[in-house]
């Protein structure tokens, strides 16, 4: 296992997945401006690193996932600069066409939510929860894109209310509305988020990257016939590639295919 020197979180490799934890536990993983570019720095190590070709996304310890902001270190410097990417490097990160799991092992809260974002699937510990107190503190969660993406990844009036009143609800709630994937025992959040990555890996790698762009790219327009027929360059190149040939003859010879990637 591989990893890279960093304060504030930790990136570690094993084998094609690499796992990406806020590592603050002493502030339930609050990040503050040096933690930000850390984690973004990270992300874009994983986006250049073709070797690799799933992240995890997680919190030390059992307490938290993110609770946002650190608001501590924020009243005492009045510092609260994040890198282009966004929070935690991840909410303004539009361009990672490989998959990023969310290992949510306790409270997921402010920025925290803002994360899931940049997620595209999401386990979460049984004890976790989910909430945007921003209102209560008179603020808005306005700086991960969260009041733009909830209400097009859940129903609206399960968006309002949690936007509204800034109540935190359990991880089973956070999965019946959609919010989340999976609900599993504390001591299973890792090793389900690594299983959904093996389920990953089982796929193509442009195959999966090429879905995923066209899923987002797609997702907010509301023409379908036209975004039928977009030109996505993930999956001109998928078509054209190698693992194209190699897919539908390892099906026909009975055997597991050999993906290269290209």
């Amino acid at each position: 296992m591989k990893q890279a020197d960093f304060k504030h979180c930790r990136y570690e490799v094993d084998g094609q997945v690499v796992t990406i934890t806020i590592d603050r536990p002493q502030v339930l993983n609050a990040l503050h401006p040096a933690g930000h570019q850390e984690m973004s720095d990270a992300f874009d190590l994983y986006a250049a690193d073709d070797s690799l070709r799933v992240a995890i996304v997680t919190g030390a310890g059992d307490r938290a996932f993110c609770v946002g902001t650190d608001l501590k270190f924020l009243a005492e410097t009045g510092l609260a600069n994040k890198p282009r990417t966004g929070f935690a490097g991840m909410t303004h990160r539009f361009d990672l066409w490989k998959p990023v799991i969310g290992a949510v092992n306790g409270l997921c809260l402010g920025g925290g939510m803002e994360m899931l974002g940049g997620c595209d699937l999401v386990v979460a510990a049984e004890h976790a929860r989910f909430g945007l107190p921003e209102t209560r503190v008179g603020l808005a969660a306005s700086g991960g894109g969260m009041l733009q993406r909830l209400p097009r990844e859940i129903a609206m009036k399960h968006a309002m209310r949690l936007v509204l009143t800034g109540t935190p609800i359990p991880a089973q709630e956070a999965w019946r509305i959609g919010l989340i994937n999976e609900v599993v025992p504390a001591d299973q959040v890792m090793a389900r988020a690594r299983a959904l990555a093996e389920e990953i890996l089982a796929c193509a790698p442009l195959a999966v990257m090429a879905s995923k762009q066209a899923m987002l790219q797609s997702r907010d327009v509301a023409d379908l016939a036209s975004v039928m027929h977009e030109n996505y360059p993930i999956l001109q190149q998928m078509l054209a590639s190698n693992d194209a040939v190699e897919g539908p003859k390892a099906f026909a010879e009975k055997r597991k295919p050999d993906w290269t990637g290209t």
